[in-house]
């Protein structure tokens, strides 16, 4: 039986830089639907990130920072003959850039005593380089995929 299909919403440009993908990452910085905070807290990250790391335009930052967070292989849970096994699968495109984002997001909010913004941009930059935690939980999703790849003949 096939699947209902679901429509995507589908998220207007924000008007400073013209990308979905910024305005998607306000929605995800977002908390209890004050949109104009999250807006303030991601264009001031972005000003920070512009300053420190001398790059003109800090939207290659941020995408460069979501391309490397968002991991290629995880694993999913699947119930065969009794038993739980970890089977590796490949990550879906939109789901990539869900974790890249929910991970970076989580990463600068669980960092303590310094704006939000700071912290934001310091994890942007750290991502953008290889570094940081959002790329450690990308790491460790790789490595677990890795070590299940036994099962991989189970994915369905």
């Amino acid at each position: 039986m096939r699947r209902k299909i679901t429509n995507k919403n589908i998220v207007k440009p924000d008007f400073i830089y013209n990308s979905q993908k910024l305005e998607k990452f306000i929605n995800y910085i977002m908390w209890s639907g004050k949109k104009e905070t999250a807006r303030k807290i991601m264009y001031q990250a972005l000003d920070v990130v512009k300053e420190k790391t001398s790059n003109p335009n800090p939207l290659e930052i941020f995408d460069l920072a979501i391309k490397n967070a968002g991991p290629l292989t995880e694993v999913r849970s699947k119930r065969i003959g009794g038993a739980n096994y970890q089977v590796p699968r490949e990550v879906r495109p939109e789901r990539r850039l869900a974790l890249a984002m929910r991970w970076i997001r989580d990463a600068a909010r669980t960092k303590k005593g310094s704006p939000m913004h700071l912290k934001l941009a310091e994890e942007l930059i750290a991502a953008s380089k290889n570094e940081g935690s959002a790329i450690k939980k990308k790491e460790d999703t790789h490595k677990m995929a890795e070590a299940n790849k036994a099962f991989a003949h189970f994915a369905w």
